[in-house]
């Protein structure tokens, strides 16, 4: 039962809720140590794989780092992740991320600069993703621990290098350039739980509250202000502040129909549209498309009839593209220009075949200029959050399957979470449209529209998994 409050949040705190923002309000010291914790953990995983042997055929999970690294890392560890965002916010950042702890650390003994303008700039969660995600395929960041270290420690040295430059006490690193920033901002938004806060109680209390002990929110969220837990980290600093800020449940689509309709961006559009809807699924199925098998070998039937052989033979170092050949794993300069032309080429059709539908809905609606479009768009993070969870989890079926586990149950548990997470997606645009100005007719055309938009994304995984 979710009730309005004085301040129009979203729902009345729950007394579980509100003990628990209140029990890590007071017990931070605890919360730093799991994080220092979770810090050393990370690291063995992250670099004792890299000094040892590659693993051979009768390698398992259970009796090889490497392997075990790649399963935790992988198979756990993002796609948990990435869950743990929808059911709790962004409690992960706050108590967990070895990054964030790492930043807020140097941060705090730091040089304390001001934070330069290139820093904030809007798009860097957008670019910093695709960026992250076509280079972790280029050097096949899920099979080899250096590319791993490559690409989780270099963000992690990063997220050293600019808490140590910016901010004091403070995760700049989190907040403007860290690749998965976005991402877990747009799965908050679905979370059924948040820091509410009741700006009259907080006015109210101010002058009477003036020796409460002060909080320092590393994220920089404006917390008097903050109507979206997407870029609060849930660490509980801030609960109980004035008597105004409380871990409160709410309904998971109050944001997206309600709040979005003034707070979605163009990059959020392109980072749910290209970035997990295209990017990402180009990303995951390449290696299993008979289409990339078909491309390839046109290409090098007409570089052979041209006596241009070098693409067929030239590699690159390891850290640039694939290249192990003690493992018979070697991408060519051939293969790795058909993988960026294949996840370049499938990013496009499918951001046109999603984009062109919205618009089109947009348009029947009566509703110019773009901020329709992107508040439309939020009703896609359902569909686009389990596509990634399901393409992540790929690599922990296969891991399993490996070791000899059957799994025979996993089609139809992705069958169900796609057709749930689509119906989702299909409801919050519904629900965004039906609040729109229009006549009855001009909302069932529109909704059509939409569906219509996720029906590529949907048949892109239907291809992956059951029919490839």
């Amino acid at each position: 039962m979710f009730t309005k409050t004085a301040n129009h949040s979203d729902a009345a705190p729950t007394g579980r809720l509100l003990a628990f923002g209140m029990w890590l309000r007071r017990h931070q010291a605890f919360v730093r140590r799991l994080q220092w914790a979770v810090v050393g953990i990370y690291a063995v995983l992250l670099i004792v794989p890299v000094v040892m042997p590659l693993p051979g055929l009768a390698a398992h999970i259970w009796n090889n780092i490497t392997v075990f690294a790649q399963f935790v890392f992988w198979g756990i560890w993002w796609p948990g992740v990435l869950v743990s965002m929808l059911l709790f916010g962004r409690l992960w950042c706050g108590l967990l991320c070895p990054e964030g702890a790492l930043t807020e650390f140097a941060s705090r003994h730091g040089r304390g600069r001001a934070i330069p303008r290139w820093i904030k700039w809007p798009g860097w969660p957008f670019v910093a993703f695709v960026l992250t995600t076509v280079y972790g395929q280029m050097t096949s960041v899920y099979q080899y621990p250096a590319p791993v270290l490559l690409v989780l420690g270099g963000s992690t040295v990063g997220a050293v290098i600019v808490g140590y430059l910016y901010g004091r006490n403070k995760r700049v690193w989190c907040r403007y350039l860290c690749p998965v920033n976005g991402v877990f901002g747009l799965l908050a938004k679905l979370a059924p739980m948040r820091y509410g806060v009741d700006r009259a109680k907080w006015d109210m209390n101010a002058a009477t509250h003036s020796h409460e002990h002060r909080f320092n929110c590393a994220p920089l969220v404006p917390v008097k202000n903050m109507e979206s837990p997407s870029p609060c980290h849930m660490c509980g600093r801030c609960s109980g502040f004035h008597d105004a800020v409380t871990l409160q449940a709410r309904h998971p689509n109050d944001e997206v129909v309600k709040l979005s309709g003034r707070t979605a961006t163009k990059w959020d559009s392109l980072l749910i549209i290209t970035g997990l809807m295209g990017v990402a699924i180009g990303a995951f199925e390449w290696s299993a498309s008979p289409w990339f098998i078909t491309i390839k070998q046109m290409l090098a039937m007409a570089l052979v009839n041209h006596n241009i052989i070098w693409p067929l033979q030239a590699t690159l170092p390891w850290w640039i593209l694939t290249n192990y050949a003690a493992q018979n794993d070697v991408l060519t300069v051939l293969d790795g220009a058909v993988l960026l032309g294949y996840i370049a080429t499938t990013a496009l059709v499918l951001s046109v075949l999603i984009a062109i539908p919205l618009k089109a809905a947009c348009r029947v609606m009566g509703l110019r200029g773009g901020q329709a479009f992107y508040h439309l768009s939020h009703a896609l993070i359902p569909l686009a959050a389990c596509g990634v969870i399901l393409g992540l989890s790929a690599q922990t079926v296969t891991l399993l399957r490996a070791d000899g586990f059957a799994l025979s149950w996993v089609p139809m548990a992705r069958l169900a979470l796609l057709v749930g997470a689509t119906l989702w997606s299909q409801w919050l645009g519904t629900s965004i449209l039906r609040r729109k100005d229009g006549t009855i007719a001009r909302k069932v055309a529109a909704s059509a529209l939409f569906a219509l938009g996720l029906a590529a994304p949907v048949y892109a995984w239907v291809l992956m998994f059951w029919i490839w």
